[in-house]
């Protein structure tokens, strides 16, 4: 299968195709969608299932923890939704573990409505206008890091341990309690067409009927990016006691992103419910083939720095692409593409389009 996800938007409108022209804030936001959706069908032709339906999302408040980020900021292109962040460390002490709150779930009834009105009205006769509550999942070193910047929580690792294992203790109970308040109110979405960023399509969960989901008929997906420099018995013992809890109530997980699992595929394999494995820019694609198998999906994240040069070489991409399939292909490793954060195609947008043109093709030759 092949996936693009996390596009540079504001580098990609030719001709207008996604020049807004609505005015509501919350119909920009549907323009937005369906724009994209449009794009996607006609320059970006991958692996795409398109339902003949518009999914509103619910108004659901107090799914905070209670802690805003403190940061500063540096941009390069004042329109890119990627730019530097320096955060402020705002669990310093034990003291500071109060700030973490239980998530108090209020669902807005009068305001989705009056969203569900819009779309009615709209779509009517157009689409399937569906109701849509949430998905969620949990990340807790990426949520940590933002709290605190990444140096005092790489340093705490080794110098206040259990300072950080009261941290991710309170953050999981914070987090469990606003699960169960979710699925108690009936506020969890019955339509799920992803999960951070590959598809969610499987014959192993039930079909959606239109009634609120339980945990155990959808997806999940944790990460630790911050782990990438961290040994594998560090990476565990900081991350499976807490995430162990929360992907046991899902029926399915997809667990990764930019850290490098091709080592840690041992670990990995002792979290519960674990069908996909991401496979990140900087792992040794051949070792985690082997050590994925036919276990698990080898969910490959093909370099996005090959779309951000001063020039585009398709060639070099065909390498890339090439050394994962063949690794693959080696060990019998069931396999997604899925090119994501690509923060800059240097204003050109041909390069996604050749990048997928190429993806579909190698796959399709096999």
């Amino acid at each position: 299968m092949v996936m693009v996800d996390q596009l540079p938007w504001h580098e990609l409108n030719m001709d207008d195709e996604l020049t807004l022209r609505c005015q509501d804030p919350f119909c920009k936001q549907l323009e937005t969608n369906l724009r994209r959706q449009l794009y996607r069908w006609k320059h970006i032709p991958t692996d795409q299932v398109v339902e003949a339906a518009i999914n509103i999302p619910c108004v659901i408040q107090g799914m905070d923890l209670g802690i805003g980020i403190v940061e500063d900021t540096v941009r390069t292109d004042n329109q890119n939704t990627v730019y530097s962040h320096h955060y402020t460390d705002q669990l310093q002490n034990e003291d500071d573990l109060t700030k973490i709150r239980n998530p108090q779930v209020q669902f807005d009834a009068q305001a989705t409505a009056k969203r569900l009105e819009i779309a009615h009205d709209i779509f009517d006769g157009i689409l399937e206008v569906r109701r849509q509550g949430a998905l969620p999942s949990y990340a807790p070193w990426d949520q940590i890091v933002t709290w605190r910047g990444g140096e005092p929580a790489i340093y705490d690792l080794a110098d206040r341990p259990q300072f950080l294992h009261s941290i991710l203790q309170r953050m999981t109970e914070a987090m469990l309690c606003m699960l169960d308040q979710l699925e108690a109110q009936g506020l969890l979405g019955p339509y799920q067409a992803d999960i951070h960023c590959t598809g969610a399509w499987s014959d192993e969960l039930p079909a959606p009927t239109g009634r609120p989901a339980k945990p155990k008929e959808l997806w999940t997906f944790g990460m630790s990016q911050i782990m990438s420099t961290t040994s594998m018995a560090m990476h565990e013992e900081f991350e499976r006691p807490y995430l162990g809890p929360w992907f046991e109530r899902f029926g399915l997980v997809y667990y990764g992103c930019c850290e490098p699992l091709d080592r840690k595929m041992e670990m990995v394999r002792r979290l519960p419910k674990v069908r996909k494995v991401s496979m990140s820019p900087w792992v040794d694609v051949e070792q985690g083939a082997s050590q994925i198998g036919r276990d698990f999906v080898f969910s490959r994240k093909p370099t996005p720095a090959l779309l951000a040069g001063d020039s585009f070489d398709p060639q070099a991409v065909e390498r890339d692409l090439r050394q994962t399939l063949d690794a693959c292909g080696r060990h019998g490793c069931p396999v997604e593409l899925i090119l994501k954060d690509v923060s800059t195609v240097r204003y050109e947008p041909k390069r996604v389009w050749e990048w997928s043109e190429l993806a579909m093709k190698l796959v399709g030759a096999r």
